[in-house]
């Protein structure tokens, strides 16, 4: 049976936390509105990101920097109305937590206020820690995110694996550091070493989400558009396809254009 047996008790910040403490894994996985965010709910996953990745799978924008806050937003009420167990995680887009904090909480407030979701991701470290802190001190459970942080990639001009010299490796030690000293209830790693990855999973006692950060830390996530293969040109090393449904779409529309033009569809037991 494919579905995870699992109670179904919501999942919250706190049992993240006690799923890290007895060494039980971490599945998080992307959703963008409410059919796929039942069905990935359904089968037992604990936190279902609503990504900024809507940007590139659901709009076709090349990067996630013009997913807009109302569109998040969008996003996030679909999903959440669908969700009865998975901790629901909204990406805060590109320029809402950007250096003021007084308009990253009420960007954030209004995520959490309209969306009902349970917690918020923010990329970043030292840089927008005030943010991030004030944010928190509202009650706003937040999630980071350190390594390759998608909203920076003109800032990096690559999406080349982070934090390989030792300077970036110590920066990004020591923004995880602080992340979990500001109140941060768990951090996402995106595409670095496993050594540093499972480093930092190691020495934290909040739980390290990894996707491309190797399997010394505490759970992982993908992109659902990328893990059930409706989308194929996207292949980075840390992608494993649970599907082809690009296939499987494609070949099921087909079959329905084909029995349509045939005049077989619909048959004397599909009319009324």
């Amino acid at each position: 049976m494919s579905v995870h047996q699992e109670d179904s008790r919501k999942v919250t910040t706190h049992r993240l936390f006690e799923m890290k403490q007895r060494g039980e894994k971490i599945a998080m996985l992307t959703a963008y509105d409410y059919s796929m965010a039942k069905l990935i709910d359904q089968a037992g996953m604990d936190i279902i990101l609503v990504g900024d990745s809507a940007s590139n799978v659901i709009a076709g924008n090349i990067t996630t920097l013009p997913v807009t806050l109302d569109q998040m937003i969008y996003h996030g009420m679909s999903v959440t109305r669908a969700v009865k167990r998975a901790l629901v995680l909204v990406d805060m887009p590109f320029g809402t937590v950007s250096g003021n904090s007084l308009e990253s909480l009420n960007a954030a407030i209004r995520v959490m206020k309209e969306t009902g979701a349970d917690a918020l991701k923010i990329e970043g470290g030292r840089e927008v820690s005030d943010d991030i802190k004030k944010i928190i001190d509202a009650g706003i459970p937040v999630m980071g995110h350190l390594g390759l942080m998608p909203q920076s990639i003109n800032k990096y001009g690559t999406y080349t694996v982070r934090a390989k010299d030792e300077v970036e490796a110590e920066k990004l030690m020591n923004d995880a550091k602080l992340l979990q000293e500001i109140g941060c209830f768990a951090i996402t790693l995106e595409k670095i070493p496993a050594s540093i990855g499972k480093k930092i999973a190691d020495e934290l006692e909040i739980p390290i989400i990894g996707i491309g950060a190797g399997n010394g830390v505490d759970g992982q996530v993908l992109v659902m558009h990328d893990m059930l293969g409706i989308t194929q040109s996207f292949s980075p090393r840390f992608l494993r396809r649970y599907a082809n449904l690009q296939e499987i779409i494609i070949n099921s529309v087909g079959n329905y254009i084909k029995d349509v033009k045939e005049k077989d569809f619909p048959n004397d037991t599909e009319q009324y």
